[in-house]
Order: C-alpha cells, then sequence, then structure tokens
C-alpha cells in the first residue's frame, strides 16, 4: 500500500488523539493538545501538521512549527503496526522540506530521556544530541 503525506486538518483530530493513544504518546487533552487548540495552531502560518495516510487511515503524523528562526519537532508518532516502514522518516524529510521552503535552516526536538527509541530514530536521521542543554518551561498549568 502506498503512503500519502499530506496537511494535517481539524477533520484528523480523532484520528490523531486516537493514534497518540495507540502509541502511548502523552498529550494534554485539557490544554494545548484540545481540538480548540489544535484548530488554533492548524490555522497559523508558523505550524507545519502533517499525516501519513494508508487507505484513508491515519498511520503517522508529525506537528512543527517554526519561530521565524528555528523550526521544531513537536510530536511524531507512527501506528506500532507501521512502524519500519519509513513512515517517520519519511514525515520527518517532509517536515524539513517544508520548514526550508519558509527559510528555516534549523530544526530541533526535545526528547524525554527515558525515550531511547525516538533518540536512536533521530540520531539515524542526523540530528545530533546536545547533552550540555537544559530545557526550561514555565506553563500556566500542568494541562499546557
Amino acid at each position: 500500500m502506498a503512503i500519502e503525506i499530506r496537511e494535517l486538518t481539524i477533520d484528523d483530530y480523532e484520528a490523531l488523539v486516537a493514534l497518540w493513544d495507540e502509541t502511548g504518546l502523552p498529550y494534554r487533552p485539557k490544554g494545548r493538545d484540545r481540538r480548540e487548540a489544535v484548530a488554533r495552531e492548524l490555522a497559523q502560518n508558523s505550524s507545519v501538521f502533517l499525516a501519513a495516510e494508508e487507505d484513508g487511515m491515519l498511520v503517522g503524523a508529525v506537528l512543527g512549527t517554526q519561530d521565524g528562526r528555528k523550526g521544531w519537532i513537536n510530536r511524531l508518532a507512527v501506528r506500532p503496526s507501521h512502524r519500519r516502514r519509513g513512515i517517520g522518516r519519511a514525515l520527518v524529510n517532509a517536515l524539513e522540506t517544508r520548514l526550508q521552503s519558509m527559510g528555516i535552516e534549523i530544526v530541533g526536538c526535545l526528547i524525554e530521556d527515558w525515550n531511547e527509541s525516538s533518540m536512536a530514530f533521530f540520531a539515524r536521521l542526523g540530528y545530533v544530541h546536545h547533552p550540555d542543554i537544559a530545557y526550561y518551561s514555565k506553563r500556566r498549568s500542568p494541562e499546557t
């Protein structure tokens, strides 16, 4: 079966949440990942949200953003039944291409230290680990 990489739409929201559930990807359904928040991000020109579809079924997705200086891969998920088929690589490549077309030349991702498979995946794609960087965040609520 052929995999189609396309823009994610708000009509994909339920399938996207189901994908996150199936893959065990943490998300915040009452905060930044609620339907209204995703719709708002989709409407902005700083977001690049892509879907991988096979026979009308969402089998993978990547959520990316850019701040005018740097691009970020915020979420990447591929159904366990569809892994090791190049879907994750195709999604990341498509995201990088779109970000480059926006003038973005640096793409980064933040990976939690327990997620060794994601670290290995991004290393295979040429991403460099920077152990000397500490990530800080300030949240208005635990759901954001």
